[in-house]
């Protein structure tokens, strides 16, 4: 009976990534088609990728999405990962929730409502839509995301450790820079990486705040499919979903070398 129940297992989680990879693949396959459309398989060719490299506009809006998704992710970490140390050492509770509360807003809330949010915003303070808000907008809505990456590993970290370090002489700095922040790397990482993923896959809320002369390349694409199917977008999204996946790689790797560093470290505190 466990055995079986293993195999149904095995096969529904098979079957859960065929769903969520298929219509990447079927995306990524089409690239490399000569035709025109995704009808019918038309013969292996590059020329949708020497098209995507020759079309000056896609190439400008795709590193003003990078630029964003960069930007965003590290000003979000730094005010994210300042956020979690500030809810950290709140000491009532009442104060702790509703700070985790307020931060929830931006992660509940539908991405049509943050949109439109930001747009009466940037109106009403007369903020030209564009890069600049653009940038503010993405940088709102990756602090909650940051928050919460980082926050669990704030609360794992032995208050024994700190008082150690204070009896050694260190300042509030030196348990800042030294201590604290080596302490909670994982999660910092873990926070920019996720901030950047959100950035760049964001649509509803950039929709909604980018001006005339300024677009990412989730909004670029949404205009171009509306006027037909364009295997050019399918070599974009096949080369999205490569760097998507070097991400993931990289990522994963970090904090590989970062655990790795860290039991030593660990073992000798604990002799």
């Amino acid at each position: 009976m466990t055995l079986r129940n293993f195999k149904w297992r095995n096969l529904y989680l098979w079957l859960v990534f065929i769903v969520l990879y298929a219509p990447i693949i079927f995306l990524v396959v089409y690239s490399f088609s000569q035709g025109t459309t995704m009808n019918n398989f038309h013969g292996f060719t590059w020329q949708h990728y020497q098209d995507l490299f020759a079309d000056s506009r896609l190439i400008a809006i795709f590193l003003d999405t990078i630029l964003i998704a960069l930007l965003s992710s590290l000003l979000a970490t730094v005010i994210g990962t300042l956020g979690a140390l500030g809810i950290n050492s709140t000491t009532k509770p009442i104060t702790r929730n509703t700070l985790l509360s307020l931060n929830n807003i931006l992660m509940v809330s539908p991405d049509v409502i943050i949109g439109a949010s930001f747009l009466i915003f940037f109106t009403a303070l007369k903020i030209p839509l564009g890069f600049g808000s653009v940038l503010l907008s993405h940088i709102a809505f990756s602090i909650p995301i940051v928050v919460l990456m980082v926050l669990p590993k704030i609360q794992e970290m032995s208050t024994s450790l700190l008082d150690a370090a204070a009896d050694l002489g260190a300042n509030n700095w030196q348990l800042l820079s030294q201590v604290i922040v080596p302490y909670i790397m994982p999660g910092i990482f873990s926070g920019f990486f996720m901030a950047l993923t959100y950035s760049l896959d964001d649509f509803a809320v950039t929709f909604f705040v980018t001006g005339n002369g300024f677009s990412t390349l989730s909004v670029e694409i949404y205009s171009r499919a509306r006027q037909g199917i364009n295997l050019e977008i399918n070599a974009l999204s096949g080369l999205m979903f490569l760097m998507a996946l070097v991400l993931v790689i990289g990522y994963y790797f970090i904090n590989q070398y970062s655990s790795r560093h860290r039991r030593p470290a660990v073992r000798g505190r604990r002799k």
